[in-house]
């Protein structure tokens, strides 16, 4: 398993959990921390036995964006892998999310702050669980910035445009409960549970159908833009494949036989 000084990997089963690991600074983005989290997507999809991630954050927050020290000039740590991003100027991108889809399920575990920057993350995850003290929020525009991680794209389509009009254009902060009522995040947990909540969620999605459930993906995303005539065609074309599949057959016989399924990937 990958890593950094920024970003730990850890294995729970068949779910990799990837632990924004920079707790004195809030988990704010850093080379380091972008390095660590791309190839943490990358070891998901190349690695079959996983089957799901779990996005968190060390030391009671999730992530509070870039470090606005490095944007002021001050310097960001990590300097030895500045030929990774040299090598690949997208890798920011790919590491937030902005420019990468993993295809297995990536489930969010948020506690304390996921603002700017995370917020921006958060958009990329499939499922979200918040602890009920979690602080969401894009406050680039109170700092002169924009939100270009993807927010003003994104976040309409995720929630009511009204919502998403209002967080970008106040940066003020929404708490978790007022973040689940308008759809930024799907559950609220007590504070310090949201990981535990997670990893049962990711533990759920373990125990179904690997194909089923990377192919039912895929067609959620892949047909989220198209008319509904589009997508239905679309949804033909990646789910009768599934019904031909040894899991497919197996699942069914699990049922008739009243045990839990052996899906392999065939």
């Amino acid at each position: 398993m990958g890593g950094t000084e920024h970003l730990t990997v850890e294995r729970h089963g068949a779910t990799l959990v990837l632990t924004m690991n920079r707790p004195e600074a809030k988990n704010a983005l850093s080379l380091p921390l972008l390095v660590g989290l791309y190839d943490g997507w990358l070891e998901a999809d190349a690695d079959d036995t996983i089957r799901s991630v779990v996005l968190t954050g060390a030391g009671g927050d999730f992530c509070a964006g870039m470090d606005l020290k490095a944007l002021a000039g001050k310097g960001m740590a990590g300097d030895r892998y500045r030929d990774r991003l040299k090598a690949d100027p997208d890798l920011h991108w790919k590491a937030m999310l902005r420019h990468h889809r993993p295809r297995k399920p990536v489930i969010a575990a948020v506690e304390g702050y996921c603002v700017a920057g995370g917020t921006e993350i958060l958009q990329g995850t499939d499922i979200r669980v918040a602890g009920e003290g979690a602080t969401f929020g894009l406050f680039e525009v109170k700092r002169g910035l924009f939100p270009i991680g993807g927010s003003t794209v994104r976040l309409a389509r995720q929630i009511p445009r009204t919502h998403a009009l209002e967080m970008l254009l106040t940066g003020r902060p929404y708490s978790a409960e007022e973040a689940a009522r308008i759809g930024l995040v799907g559950r609220v947990v007590p504070d310090g549970t949201a990981l535990e909540a997670a990893l049962e969620t990711a533990e759920r999605i373990n125990a179904c159908g690997p194909l089923a459930v990377e192919a039912v993906k895929a067609s959620v995303y892949e047909t989220a833009e198209m008319t509904e005539t589009e997508g239905l065609a679309s949804e033909l074309l990646r789910g009768w494949p599934i019904f031909d599949t040894a899991d497919a057959k197996e699942g069914a016989r699990a049922f008739a036989e009243k045990r839990p399924a052996l899906y392999r990937r065939e």
